[in-house]
């Protein structure tokens, strides 16, 4: 199976399965001279980290990263750094429940990737979906940890902003807010209300969809370039990469499109600094796959977990029609763990053009 490294310059290469003895990534092309410690990266993985609330999955993994390589310090008062070197991340799997998937191992689980892994590959994982499992994205989330290192000065932050058809009320959002309650939501109000809604959902055996925006703050003008290296369409594709993502849009998004001009265009004047000044940030701080300064924002739809209890119709590998319930530990909404990893994903993308700019036009 190929196709399992993004990015250029800072190049991400993940492997393992979601019940396999570990899983991890290689970074390369992480400039050298950077204070690397696993406790740089554990930070973000427990965000991540199953188990936490009754409104995550119940599987109970540490997360504990080990930094096998591309760091080196022997002085005992100052952090390793990093060599330039490629860096290895591994994550090793200690809960895996494999016997979960027995019963399903020759059905087609609808809304999964059972059909088309078999499809093309002639051979799958059953066990949690193996390499298509969102347990990768642990590794993604270690790979931001690093990113983030190299983008200087770039503050990148998540939210969940709608579960099901209920969105928040962005006059009450609060960034502080989003470390306080179990869904990454900016809005205390929709939080609680989230509590309670996702109650109903799991105790029905069901699941629930979700909307996340991602802002990252501190992105100067220039990263990016046309016509097919555009920042947006860079970030488009890293945040449809993440497992159950099913949309993605910069700025207004889909929104644009029942505007008229006049109320589109993010009109400019001359700021105090005699810098631009946009009145405005429909474009989401991109124009032109350029980045203009302003704070970059994107948003990725999460569909519902497809492990769900209630019973579905599907096929097995005779073709014969069948019912499905997927037993096991599963997460009523997906999206709330994607918060970590949809920052994860921007931070790689903006630290690969950011190394990019710097090669092409300097400092």
């Amino acid at each position: 199976m190929s196709h399992n490294s993004f990015g250029h310059l800072f190049r991400v290469t993940t492997f393992g399965e979601s019940h396999g003895p570990a899983l991890g990534c290689v970074v390369d092309g992480c400039p050298p001279g950077l204070a690397l410690t696993e406790a740089d990266i554990q930070g973000f993985l427990d965000q991540r980290r199953p188990g936490q609330s009754r409104f995550t999955t119940q599987r109970q993994e540490p997360d504990r990263v080990k930094i096998l390589s591309g760091t080196f310090g022997d002085d005992p008062d100052q952090s390793p750094r990093t060599t330039g070197t490629p860096i290895a991340l591994m994550i090793e799997n200690v809960d895996q429940r494999s016997k979960d998937y027995t019963d399903i191992k020759t059905k087609y689980r609808p809304g999964h990737a059972d059909l088309t892994y078999e499809a093309k590959y002639g051979i799958r994982d059953y066990r949690g979906g193996g390499r298509s499992s969102a347990r990768e994205t642990a590794a993604r989330v270690a790979a931001g940890a690093v990113a983030r290192k190299v983008v200087p000065g770039v503050t990148i932050r998540g939210a969940l902003v709608q579960m099901g058809p209920h969105g928040i009320d962005r006059s009450r959002w609060d960034w502080d807010e989003v470390g306080r309650n179990p869904f990454f939501c900016p809005d205390p109000e929709a939080a609680a209300f989230f509590e309670t809604y996702l109650d109903g959902v799991r105790k029905e055996g069901s699941s629930v969809g979700a909307v996340i925006e991602v802002v990252a703050d501190g992105v100067p003008p220039g990263w990016g370039a046309p016509l097919y290296g555009k920042l947006d369409a860079d970030l488009a594709a890293a945040l449809m990469s993440i497992n159950a993502v099913k949309g993605v849009e910069i700025g207004d998004g889909f929104v644009a499109a029942t505007l008229q001009g006049e109320a589109n265009a993010d009109e400019i004047r001359r700021g105090a600094d005699g810098k631009p000044l946009f009145l405005s940030n429909h474009a989401g701080g991109v124009l032109g796959g350029i980045s203009t300064g302003q704070s970059l924002v994107a948003r990725f739809a999460v569909k519902p977990t497809s492990s769900i209890l209630a019973p579905r119709r599907t096929i097995d590998r005779a073709a014969a029609e069948t019912e499905i319930i997927t037993k096991g530990r599963h997460d009523p909404c997906v999206g709330i763990r994607a918060v970590p990893v949809g920052e994860a994903m921007v931070a790689c993308v903006l630290a690969d053009h950011f190394l990019r700019h710097r090669g092409q036009v300097g400092n």
